[in-house]
Formats: C-alpha cells, structure tokens, sequence
C-alpha cells in the first residue's frame, strides 16, 4: 500500500525542497543587489513611469461600479447565449421561448440603468 504512494510523497518532498531554495536564492540575491544599488530613483515612487500626482486611496464615483456591474451582467448574457444557439435545434420553440424571457428581462434591466443615468459621465 505505502508503494502506491511513495512516488507522490518523492513529487511532494522534491517540490517543496525546490520551491525553498528558489525562494532562498531570490531573497539572496534580491538583498545582495540592493545593497549596491539603492539610489533615490529606486526607491522613489512611481505610477506608470511617472510621479504620482494624486493620492493612490482615493474614491471611485460610484457609477464605475455600476458600469462594471453592467459589463459583468451582460457578459454573462453572452456566455449564456452560445450553449443556447448550440442546441437550438434540440430546444427549438420552448429555448426560443426562455431564452426571449431572459433577454427581455436583461433589456429591462438595461433600460432602467440607463433612465437612472448611471451610464452617464458628467
């Protein structure tokens, strides 16, 4: 029984020898390098290649959330509708059916978002 296993426990034992020293060797030379080299440009912060010129904490309008919740909402849609327009023939009217209620359904969805003005950027 136990050299049914003994294959997986060598996998397991080497795996995690090799991820220590990886991980040894990467903290050595990561602290051997910035000894010689920690200039000001270095340690200076950046935000894509530039100074920062606003605080990294500040807040989102809340109408990017619901833009985002949107864009999920209606990529979901479109991960349902390919399963759905793969077995048409099988589903034929009763799928036509569902799938138009789940559509209207979404599209009211829609239409309320946009008489809210969440889709609006003033």
């Amino acid at each position: 029984m136990l050299a049914n296993y003994l294959p997986i426990l060598i996998f397991l034992t080497l795996a995690t020898l090799l991820a220590g020293l990886l991980l040894a060797l990467g903290t050595f030379f990561g602290r051997l390098s910035s000894r010689r080299r920690n200039d000001a440009e270095k340690l200076s912060p950046y935000e894509c290649g530039f100074e920062a010129f606003e605080d990294s904490r500040a807040r989102f309008d809340v109408r990017y959330y619901l833009v985002a919740i949107l864009f999920i909402v209606f990529d979901l849609e479109i991960a349902f509708l390919f399963p759905w327009a793969v077995t048409l023939n099988q589903t034929a009217g009763y799928g036509l059916v569902v799938m138009a209620i789940f559509l209207s359904i979404l599209v009211i969805g829609f239409i309320y978002e946009w008489k809210k003005g969440a889709l609006e950027w003033d």
